[in-house]
């Protein structure tokens, strides 16, 4: 154990000791600090995050109650843009705002490795983290990270993903991404109609089978399809195993379209492998309004394709907000206060422990032409420069964005 922690253990020791010595000689306790002397957590409502980050400046007291490091582990650069373009510098300046020192946090992405992820962990451990947020590249190497976590007395939270099969007592932070799959399935069911695709033939694209989310997105676009699939209005014309990663999702798009050339749309499930899947739309000629595809982060590629009419729409997860969420349950646990109800507003169901997991859901939206200029434009999201480059510009124009 830190000396960091051995000093905190010494200290709320003494103040037991003085609680009790103090109800013997008929004395009252002070209601705002408990017997304990735990640190109290403001009233944070998990919907009450917004883009200038001014909720976290509520945390500034019980962030200098708090010690040890706040460690963050991304997992990669290659699945999707989010990370390094969104994730890392919004917990940044989550945690800046909230009054922690560049030293009492830090950001690390493992690059696509587990185990560069696992040598991130234990050198945060090592340094005397007393919380570690964790993204995993899977669920295995995660519960082991988290494990050897919790052994060193070190808080633990899920970040955006869940990882199966970690300690019951950690928590998650993430959108309702069954939610999101809904979102995916509706979107898709809209443009089928808003293009005027006939004899809907779709390819389900799932992510990679490995990741919880994934699973969870497909439980959402599934049920909104299979009533179609059922009745006979949509026919589905495969569901290949999954993956996030974009050139294998190509090629498996490539096989499934040789195989199927009847098929005129697509669920895929995120804004990378829609983009893998437009590349070789357009490659056939392809033109814009005539095979939807869906996806979700609302990266710079995925707005563009909304914009031209290759995809349908995306699910933005305003990131802002789910950093903020999960920056503030940090601090408290680092504080060693109890997160609010109004923050904590949810739970998640582990299936590997059968357990429901303690959540902070924060609330997506489904971004298409009508509503860009209205959300990821105005949250200051994505440049309208870079969005509105070359061939872009004049469907910026005809949004009203510029």
């Amino acid at each position: 154990m830190s000396s960091n922690r051995l000093l905190r253990a010494a200290a709320a020791t003494a103040v037991l000791a003085l609680a009790v010595a103090g109800c013997a000689s008929g004395g009252q306790a002070n209601q705002s600090s408990s017997s304990t002397g735990a640190a109290m957590a403001p009233q944070i409502d998990a919907g009450s995050f917004t883009a200038d980050f001014s909720v976290m400046e509520q945390l500034k007291d019980l962030a200098s109650q708090g010690d040890g490091l706040i460690g963050v582990l991304l997992p990669d650069t290659t699945t999707s843009t989010r990370y390094v373009q969104y994730d890392a510098p919004y917990l940044k300046k989550a945690f800046e705002t909230a009054g922690l020192a560049s030293d009492q946090f830090k950001v690390d992405n493992a690059q696509g490795s587990a185990a560069t992820m696992q040598t991130q962990a234990e050198a945060d451990i090592n340094a005397g983290a007393s919380v570690l947020l964790v993204d995993p590249l899977d669920p295995g190497s995660g519960a082991a990270i988290e494990s050897k976590a919790k052994d060193a007395g070190v808080a633990v939270i899920d970040y955006d993903r869940l990882v199966t099969g970690g300690p019951e007592d950690r928590y998650y932070v993430s959108f309702d991404n069954v939610q999101v799959g809904k979102m995916i399935g509706d979107g898709l069911v809209k443009c089928i109609t808003d293009w005027s695709v006939s004899k809907p033939n779709i390819l389900v694209m799932d992510g990679d089978p490995t990741d919880n989310n994934a699973k969870l997105f497909a439980q959402g676009y599934n049920g909104v399809l299979k009533p179609k699939f059922d009745d006979g209005t949509f026919t589905k014309v495969g569901e290949p195993a999954g993956t996030w990663d974009p050139q294998q999702a190509a090629t498996t798009f490539q096989q499934q379209l040789t195989a199927h050339p009847e098929t005129n749309a697509a669920i895929t499930p995120n804004d990378d492998n829609a983009n893998a899947v437009i590349s070789i739309l357009k490659g056939q000629s392809i033109g814009a309004k005539k095979f939807p595809t869906t996806g979700q982060d609302a990266s710079l590629p995925g707005l563009q394709n909304i914009l031209t009419g290759y995809q349908c729409g995306t699910v933005y997860k305003p990131v802002y907000l789910e950093a903020q969420a999960a920056a503030a349950l940090a601090i408290m646990l680092r504080a060693g206060a109890t997160p609010p109800s109004s923050l904590v507003n949810a739970t998640t169901k582990d299936s590997e422990l059968n357990k429901d997991i303690k959540s902070v859901y924060t609330t997506p939206i489904w971004v298409t032409v009508d509503n860009m200029k209205d959300t990821v434009v105005a949250d200051q999201a994505v440049s309208t420069s870079e969005l509105c480059a070359g061939d872009v510009a004049s469907a910026c124009t005809a949004a009203g964005i510029s």
